[in-house]
């Protein structure tokens, strides 16, 4: 009983702390390179995107970013890492989709979800932003017009 007494306490406290910063693992970008979450966040405000490539309102709103993400960055001091959710099955469709874009910011690929996994995420996509390694908001799902919010809340917490 003590076990499962300790067991239940260390999953909610994982499960607490799991909504705050992202895992500290190690992805591949589209080149192979491996890049460690933990180091993303440390001296600038970063925008993480969660989508797949099957996911019509991930790659909407990756496209509205994309479109001004050269003027938002003279703005904003923040960088875009979009983090595709594909499985090993459809991982191989991530580069032609990101190249047949011309998405200029970087895309890591998480094959085994963890990421998603540690945050709980059950749908894409979900964008956050982050500050000093901290999850400061979290935006699941996308509709026209809420790149408006996003845009807003990237301006607000990067000027903190």
């Amino acid at each position: 009983m003590k076990n499962l007494v300790l067991l239940l306490a260390l999953t909610i406290f994982t499960l607490s702390t799991a909504q705050t910063e992202l895992p500290n693992i190690t992805l591949k970008d589209l080149k192979g390179n491996e890049v460690s979450l933990a180091t993303l966040s440390k001296d600038k405000t970063i925008v993480v995107s969660l989508w797949a490539t099957w996911c019509i309102p991930c790659i909407r709103e990756l496209d509205i970013i994309s479109e001004d993400y050269a003027k938002l960055k003279k703005d904003i001091d923040f960088e875009l890492v979009a983090i595709s959710v594909d499985d090993a099955r459809s991982t191989r469709r991530v580069k032609p989709a990101v190249m047949g874009k011309g998405w200029d910011y970087q895309v890591l690929l998480d094959v085994n979800n963890q990421v998603r996994r540690h945050l709980g995420v059950t749908t894409v996509p979900l964008t956050l932003i982050m500050k000093d390694g901290k999850i400061k908001f979290r935006h699941s799902s996308f509709t026209p017009g809420a790149e408006d919010e996003l845009f807003k809340k990237f301006k607000e917490i990067a000027s903190n």
